[in-house]
């Protein structure tokens, strides 16, 4: 056994024996040395304990810093993953929302595919209900239209008959009035001067519409480009898209296919302007109706209204009819005057007042002094206004309210003259004009200066009122009476009598 402690003892007794003995004495030198030794030696024990402190102080700031680094790199990881787990967490998240989105638009897809198939039948059924729809409204308007093409055939006929009968009668009156020694009234139409003037007055129209003839037309057979050319050239002869389009087709009805001429084309279009005009030829009887017959002439700048008052005024007082001509036009000094010229022409008197002055007002006195005086007529002369021009129409309104004050049915007429060297524009002017004063009838002047005569064929089928008066001329006697026939077949270039061969 390993005595440890008798070891111990004896070490304790030595060193208690080395401390016993005297230090030894040591010299001034040796003790200098002696504390230069250890003075040497402290301060090397200084500079280690100092570089140890340096060292421990370098090693504890190097590991305070690895400490810090290791810190930031940690939190930088703790950072870094936290925020690889929230798009982590976030990539699930949206993708569990893109699943429940493509579910739910799966979904919808399904629904709006069946809505679809749906909708697609449903589509199918309206269209196929739409259809019979459209079939059975085709079938009633078929039934309609059968019902009143049979309807209207039955009322042409009627009115056919009514008008054949009542020309019967009015042949009788005209005769019986004759015998009675009375004037005829159609004198002036069955006068043998009567269609040279209308064929000269309209032979600036027939030689243009015969000279395009001539040249489109000769011994050509009428198929369908034949027909078209004859359409262009009805219309450029100012008959109007609608007339030439009905002249073309009854044309076709009876000549397509076959060889024509010129002439058999000049005939065939006097029988379709003939049959279009006749149920507008009306010669105007002033000496019926009330009295006095109030009538009003309208119409647009320099269509000739003043010169075809005097003209008229000048017939009926051959006739022994007792007039008033009312200078209306108040804004143009020249229409009073010119109005004055053809009273005093045929001895008629004229009213008129200052330029400036309120025609309305003139026309209500005109009115009075002829109710005063027992006149038969009231022959109205009103300012020249464009259609278009809306005051002006106003103001031809308010004259036909005044002349109701004293008769509630006046105007008795209300004469539209027209200037047939406007063509086409002829056709709004009788819109406006109907519109505005209710037109009763049309005279047509001026055929004799324009190639433009056709017009009044377009505004015959255009707009159903009577044609009284077509003037072909300046003079008195150039004012004709309008018959249908006779203008058919003058503005073709026909003779009175010539027929077809």
């Amino acid at each position: 056994m390993i005595l440890w402690f008798g070891k111990k003892k004896k070490k304790e007794e030595l060193q208690d024996a080395g401390a016993a003995m005297p230090e030894p004495q040591l010299s001034a030198e040796e003790l200098a040395a002696k504390e230069a030794a250890e003075k040497a030696e402290a301060e090397r024990k200084a500079a280690e304990q100092a570089e140890i402190d340096r060292a421990v102080a370098e090693a504890n700031k190097a590991w305070e810093e690895r400490q810090k680094r290791e810190q930031a790199e940690a939190a930088a990881e703790v950072e870094r993953l936290e925020a690889e787990t929230k798009r982590a967490e976030e990539a699930r998240e949206a993708a569990r929302k893109a699943a429940t989105e493509a579910r739910q638009k799966a979904e919808a897809d399904e629904a709006a595919r069946q809505a679809a198939e749906a909708a697609e039948a449903e589509a199918k059924r309206l269209e196929e209900e739409a259809e019979r729809a459209r079939a059975a409204e085709a079938e009633r308007q078929a039934a309609r239209q059968k019902a009143e093409a049979e309807l209207k055939l039955l009322e042409d006929r009627r009115k056919a008959e009514a008008a054949r009968e009542a020309a019967r009668l009015k042949e009788e009156e005209r005769q019986a009035a004759i015998a009675r020694g009375e004037p005829d009234p159609y004198a002036e139409v069955r006068d043998p001067g009567f269609f040279g003037k209308l064929s000269g007055g309209l032979s600036k129209s027939s030689s243009k519409l015969g000279t395009s003839l001539t040249g489109v037309f000769n011994r050509r057979r009428l198929d369908d480009e034949a027909l078209e050319d004859l359409e262009d050239l009805l219309i450029t002869s100012d008959l109007g898209a609608k007339v030439a389009s009905r002249v073309t087709t009854n044309l076709a009805k009876t000549r397509f296919d076959k060889d024509v001429t010129d002439d058999d084309i000049r005939f065939a279009l006097a029988e379709e302007i003939e049959a279009i005009m006749k149920p507008r030829e009306k010669i105007v009887d002033f000496s019926d109706g009330p009295r006095p017959r109030v009538v009003l002439f309208v119409g647009v700048n320099g269509s000739g209204k003043t010169t075809t008052i005097g003209k008229i005024a000048s017939k009926l007082k051959e006739q022994g009819a007792k007039a008033l001509l009312v200078a209306g036009d108040t804004f143009r000094a020249a229409a009073i005057e010119q109005l004055t010229v053809w009273g005093e022409r045929a001895d008629i008197p004229v009213m008129s007042k200052p330029t400036g002055a309120d025609a309305a007002g003139l026309v209500y006195e005109a009115i009075e002094r002829a109710k005063a005086e027992d006149l038969d007529l009231v022959l109205v002369d009103t300012a020249g206004r464009l259609q278009n021009k809306a005051e002006l129409m106003s103001e031809l309104a308010k004259i036909v309210r005044v002349t109701r004050k004293l008769d509630p049915d006046a105007p008795h007429d209300v004469i539209l003259v027209l200037d047939a060297t406007v063509g086409q524009n002829a056709l709004s002017q009788v819109e406006a004009f109907r519109h505005t004063a209710e037109v009763s009838g049309i005279v047509m002047t001026k055929l004799d200066g324009t190639a433009k005569g056709g017009v009044l064929v377009a505004v015959a089928e255009a707009h159903d009122l009577p044609i009284h008066f077509v003037g072909v001329g300046e003079r008195a006697e150039d004012l004709q009476p309008f018959s249908a026939k006779a203008y058919a077949r003058a503005l073709v270039g026909l003779a009175e009598e010539e027929t077809a061969v």
